[in-house]
């Protein structure tokens, strides 16, 4: 790392939206040189967006840089999102876009401005701590915390990270602020939760849109007998009851999907229930190799299935095979592959991995 970046400096990816426009405001008013940083997702650019991002910036008095990373986002988060849907698998795309796409951008815009610290309208912290290193923290409100969707940042990014939405206890504080500053935003709507989607399309209709044709299949009971026909993986999620096209007089749930065999498993809800969830594709901010520190090895720590999940105590093993396994202290719902499971050693991120 360049040592003689500024460490009054400070990039920030400002999104025109409340949270990342009161991060700025939070963090002027401790005495940084913020730079609000817009990058546009969209091919031909998203208008709206920037010049939404570009009015925060002339109100909040910071300069402001646009960037269209179109090109890298379509590879590396698109194409997840499809290639992942077809695989019958459930992707989250903001966990793949922060490492590989948001944040890199934003550290290559901080080392060519000179700005040591980068920052985001997350609500995290981050912290060093004693064994994990420089790690993401809970943010102090339990509702907002989105440390699940940073779990894959390395330490050399969190190191330079500053999240200063994450004192605050609840979105009504940040848009309190907002309003004190009159921010034009301030009462603005939360975004949806997929970025890249349109308004009111669903993501089979995206999916579809982008070529990727579902192929009918059968439904099947745990003994194999054929119950009917599906419309295709993409269209349904470990889980689902509703939406099925089929009715058996009783609640069903889609418990497994066989890409192999493309093929969709119904049983009943408590079929949907298990104490171990394997992942593989682990991260670890600290590790070079995403094996399992030794110290968390049978470890107790609390782990999280998916974003909304409460946290639960569980164990961690390593298998032979090197993927991990969490052995929770009570059943966990729905564990869908696809998506993250996210542990925690006390309230820090200490790394998590793909469900599988």
């Amino acid at each position: 790392m360049d040592r003689s970046l500024d460490r009054k400096k400070v990039i920030l990816g400002l999104s025109g939206g409340v949270d990342s426009t009161t991060a700025a405001l939070l963090l002027l008013e401790k005495g940084y040189q913020v730079t609000g940083l817009y990058f546009d997702v969209e091919q031909p650019e998203n208008k709206e967006g920037a010049a939404a991002a570009r009015r925060a910036a002339e109100q909040l008095g910071i300069p402001f840089l646009y960037r269209n990373i179109h090109e890298v986002f379509e590879k590396t988060v698109i194409h997840n999102f499809c290639q992942e849907y077809q695989c019958g698998r459930t992707p989250n795309p903001c966990v793949v876009c922060n490492p590989a796409v948001k944040f890199r951008t934003l550290i290559e815009a901080a080392d060519r401005e000179g700005a040591f610290y980068i920052a985001t309208g997350h609500y995290a912290r981050t912290t060093r701590h004693t064994r994990l290193g420089w790690s993401i923290r809970k943010g102090e409100s339990e509702k907002k915390d989105q440390s699940y969707m940073l779990y894959r940042l390395s330490s050399s990014i969190i190191e330079r990270l500053l999240l200063p939405l994450g004192i605050l206890h609840s979105k009504e504080e940040a848009r309190a602020a907002a309003r004190e500053k009159n921010l034009f935003n301030a009462d603005q709507k939360d975004s949806q939760e997929i970025c890249f989607l349109p308004e009111g399309e669903t993501y089979a209709d995206y999916l579809l849109k982008r070529g990727v044709n579902p192929k009918p299949g059968n439904f099947i009971d745990k003994d194999g007998h054929i119950l009917g026909q599906h419309q295709g993986l993409v269209r349904y999620t470990i889980g689902q009851r509703k939406g099925l096209g089929i009715t058996f007089g009783k609640p069903v749930f889609v418990i497994r999907m066989d890409p192999k065999n493309n093929t969709i498993t119904l049983g009943d809800n408590e079929d949907l229930f298990s104490r171990e969830v394997i992942c593989g594709n682990s991260f670890f901010p600290n590790s070079a190799s995403g094996q399992l520190p030794d110290f968390l090895e049978n470890a107790e720590v609390t782990a999280k299935i998916r974003y909304a999940a409460k946290p639960a105590s569980a164990r961690l093993h390593t298998l032979p095979d090197g993927r991990i396994s969490a052995v929770f202290d009570e059943k966990q719902r729905a564990a869908t592959p696809g998506q993250s499971i996210v542990f925690y050693y006390g309230d820090c991120v200490a790394g998590g991995g793909f469900i599988e």
